[in-house]
């Protein structure tokens, strides 16, 4: 079986590697030896160190790569959009099977590849676009088939995970847990993508689309960032017994007609440190899985690096090869239930809100006046002094479920009460508090 890599940086050469050393073990998998028909790059003459491969492999022609007829599997660890989209179009409706750790495109044009594997008669996965190592897709694509799942909830990026962790256990501010991300390697250079939620939406489009037998994009994924995380907003959730966390949440419901629907979402909350989740640290990733017949289920391990996501591309390998070997191809895309997503506004959830309010008689009142207007009923209140020495007061205010349409025009109507020096912070709740 022969293989064209798209793609030769930290984790193509990681692939690379296992190749050279796992050979023999993966020959006997297989049936047949793997082999690299050739590997395409953007500069031929970039040091790659004492990489276990012919020079002569690399090319610059992806393209050329791809449409050779000796090659079988098309392995592309390139990432982003185009010209990824192109490529794997071209060897998918050549019929070539194709493994592919691009989540950003598979949650911007998923079904476009889906559609065309099944023109081409190829097999399409792509293990490694989701939490890394962790074997997490198969088994939702698989596994759970014969089960329905009701809501996936998520850790699936390790740098905010890293820097919410940090926050936590030292009281750092975020400008501070970046930076020591950043110095660690765990943060790159321009971050925006895992701390404004952006990576983390694309993984929740994928594992939503597998779980609710539905196409689901990146532009269906309700998206908030952890950058307005501040160093008091997580003093407040310790204090409550809980820490925070960047949740990527998919989960089944109904809209006001009854009629099913889902939501997809990613933000940070609030969860409780009893909830199975609280305890992920690091920059590691876990995905907790509610169906009506398993039950619980979680997911852990390492989500990023070379390494783990090598063997995360190698294990889809084995399984689109054995499968051209035998003549056949995996089962298609389960895409038949074609659930609506409900907008946010419907999605049902809870506030933790803090308030800078005046610190006299009826505050209170007044307060809890704009939470029954919007049919929203409150949890919890705690209140102590203003630590800006003003003679004000902060108020700490926990809300039962609600719309979060609701809970958002509470917010948008205590931002203009005279008395409600400003809203300090507003994030959601989670996991059973």
């Amino acid at each position: 079986m022969r293989l064209a890599l798209l793609g030769c940086g930290t984790v193509g050469a990681e692939v690379v590697r296992l190749l050279h050393e796992q050979s023999a073990d993966l020959a006997a998998r297989i049936g047949a030896p793997l082999e690299i028909a050739g590997i395409a790059v953007r500069r031929i003459g970039r040091d790659r160190g004492d990489l276990p491969v012919d020079p002569a492999l690399f090319t610059t022609d992806a393209l050329g790569l791809i449409k050779r007829d000796d090659v079988d599997v098309v392995v592309e660890v390139v990432g982003g959009l185009e010209p990824a989209r192109s490529w794997l179009l071209e060897a998918l409706r050549a019929g070539k099977s194709v493994v592919t750790a691009n989540k950003a495109l598979l949650a911007e044009d998923g079904g476009a590849l889906h559609d065309a594997a099944a023109e081409g008669g190829g097999d399409l996965y792509y293990e490694a676009s989701v939490a890394g190592a962790i074997p997490l897709l198969r088994p939702l694509r698989e596994s759970l088939h014969g089960d329905r799942v009701t809501q996936v909830t998520g850790i699936v990026n390790g740098t905010t995970n890293f820097i919410l962790s940090a926050m936590h256990a030292t009281g750092a501010g975020f400008a501070e847990a970046l930076e020591e991300a950043t110095e660690l390697g765990y943060a790159e250079a321009d971050p925006t993508a895992d701390v404004e939620g952006f990576d983390a939406a694309a993984k929740a489009a994928i594992l939503a689309s597998l779980a609710f037998h539905t196409r689901v994009s990146a532009a269906d994924v309700h998206r908030e960032g952890i950058t307005e995380v501040t160093a008091a907003d997580m003093a407040s959730a310790k204090a409550m017994g809980c820490t925070i966390k960047l949740l990527c949440i998919a989960a089944r419901g109904a809209d006001a007609a009854g009629r099913e629907t889902i939501s997809v979402r990613v933000h940070p909350a609030l969860i409780p440190l009893s909830h199975p989740l609280a305890s992920v640290g690091d920059a590691f990733n876990a995905v907790f899985i509610e169906a009506e017949a398993a039950g619980q289920l979680m997911f852990y391990g390492r989500g990023a690096g070379g390494a783990p996501t090598a063997s995360a591309v190698l294990g889809d390998v084995v399984a689109v090869a054995r499968n051209r070997l035998a003549g056949v191809r995996a089962a298609s895309e389960s895409a038949y239930a074609a659930l609506p997503v409900r907008p946010m506004g419907e999605a049902l959830t809870r506030y933790h809100i803090s308030l800078d309010v005046a610190d006299r008689p009826g505050v209170l009142e007044a307060v809890a006046g704009v939470f029954a207007r919007h049919d929203v009923s409150i949890a919890t209140v705690r209140q102590g002094p203003s630590g800006g020495g003003t003679g004000d007061a902060v108020l700490v205010i926990v809300t039962h479920v609600a719309p979060d349409a609701a809970l958002a025009a509470t917010v948008d109507e205590l931002r203009g009460l005279e008395i409600v020096r400003s809203v300090a912070s507003v994030l959601r709740v989670e996991g059973g508090l």
